[in-house]
């Protein structure tokens, strides 16, 4: 074997393959891109953000940037192998920088702790190629329209190439997103799987779950004993009063199986994390980041679904564009609604439907506002229009701009009265 450590890509790059792009340029000139000039981002730096960036630094990327949120919980270390016990406390982010560049000198690793929404488009503009490892549907929304919104016909620098790769249990995904070419994360919204719901008559008479028990703490229990005050999903003492809750009426029930870590696992729709799972999917997009960086072979077009649950089984293949995308699509969405309904209704309709999915919406129409959720002062001024009919409110074919945390800018809806 050779002394070179980067042997494995200069055979890769030295000469060109049997699906090799036509504009592939090897040699020299792919290593210096790839070492000297291609800045990567990586979002996350969980189980499947150590997995990409232990992969890229050995894959010939040599300036990498990483943005996580959150700090190392000693549940991480089972599977987040760039962290020890010692760094339980401590920021994701500059914990896998070290590391990473403790391991591998000649590669830099900037890490930043915060969130995404932090940086602006600039800061965005640097990079040649994102890649998402995140467990927040969210936050991919919102990085997503970003780059999306990012993209200039006259300037093909803003255009940034989004490799997005998510795991649930045995099952994982990894996608090249190629933002106004084609099909955005907001495309395949509707895909995803919505969270397990219990009947409220079984979690609140007949219990037969673990998490029966659990849902009642958290849906029933706690809003009788606490009133308006938040559950805090994050609060380890918040957890701790729902399991000790869920546990007693599970001993009324005799029902077994009910723990700290259930509790945790039922309340923030935590779905266990499988460590081979990290690694097939980071795999993927480390590959992808590769092609699209030296063009040694054609990408990704443009979906993989991985299913283990089955066997080792993946399938590809081209998820197309919505034309009434909100974030990439060219049309107005439309909704039909009924002039009987109240604003508040028309609301949780939008909350409700797959293809928006927004949280806390404001809505005006032009300069008018129908509801704002914040500051407070607009949201008690137009709190009186939830309880009016939303045709007192608006005429059929008027279009409602719709504001949420989700977006990074506005999505319009036409309504038409059913």
């Amino acid at each position: 074997m050779s002394s070179n450590p980067n042997w494995h890509i200069d055979r890769v790059l030295d000469r060109p393959g049997p699906f090799t792009d036509e504009a592939f340029v090897g040699g020299q000139t792919a290593r210096d891109f790839l070492q000297n000039e291609c800045k990567i981002l990586v979002i996350g730096a969980g189980g499947l953000g150590c997995e990409i960036l232990a992969n890229l630094s050995k894959m010939g990327f040599r300036d990498i940037h990483v943005i996580d949120m959150d700090t190392i919980d000693i549940s991480n270390l089972n599977r987040q192998f760039l962290f020890r016990d010692a760094d339980v406390g401590k920021p994701k982010a500059t914990v896998a920088a070290e590391f990473i560049m403790r391991r591998c000198p000649e590669v830099k690793v900037t890490p930043y702790y915060g969130k995404i929404q932090d940086k602006d488009e600039a800061y965005y503009k640097q990079f040649n190629i994102i890649i998402c490892g995140l467990d927040s549907i969210p936050a991919r929304r919102w990085i997503n329209a970003t780059l999306v919104q990012m993209v200039d016909e006259d300037d093909p620098e803003s255009l940034k190439p989004m490799i997005d790769g998510g795991t649930e249990g045995f099952r994982g995904q990894a996608r090249v997103i190629l933002p106004t070419i084609n099909a955005c994360y907001e495309c395949s919204l509707d895909m995803h799987t919505p969270p397990t719901a219990f009947p409220i008559c079984t979690i609140a008479s007949t219990p037969r779950l673990p998490e029966h028990c659990i849902e009642w703490a958290s849906v029933i229990e706690w809003p009788r004993v606490f009133g308006d005050k938040k559950l805090d999903n994050d609060d380890p003492d918040h957890i701790q009063w729902l399991y000790e809750q869920a546990s007693e009426r599970a001993n009324k029930y005799k029902i077994e199986g009910v723990t700290w870590q259930s509790t945790q696992g039922v309340v923030k729709r935590i779905i266990p994390a499988i460590a081979s799972t990290n690694a097939i999917i980071a795999a993927a997009c480390c590959n992808e980041a590769f092609k699209l960086a030296t063009t040694s072979a054609p990408s990704l077009d443009n979906y993989m679904m991985f299913t283990g649950n089955v066997g080792i089984y993946t399938h590809t293949f081209s998820l197309d564009r919505k034309p009434d995308c909100p974030v990439c699509g060219s049309e107005t969405l439309e909704s039909d609604v009924n002039g009987d309904w109240t604003l508040q209704e028309f609301i949780d309709s939008l909350i409700e439907r797959p293809d928006t999915q927004v949280k806390k919406p404001s809505l005006l129409i032009g300069t008018r506002k129908l509801y704002f959720q914040a500051p407070p002062q607009f949201e008690k001024q137009t709190r009186p229009n939830l309880s009016k009919k939303i045709s007192e409110l608006c005429q059929a074919g008027d279009t409602i701009t719709i504001q949420d945390s989700a977006y990074p800018f506005a999505i319009y809806v036409k309504v038409n009265f059913s």
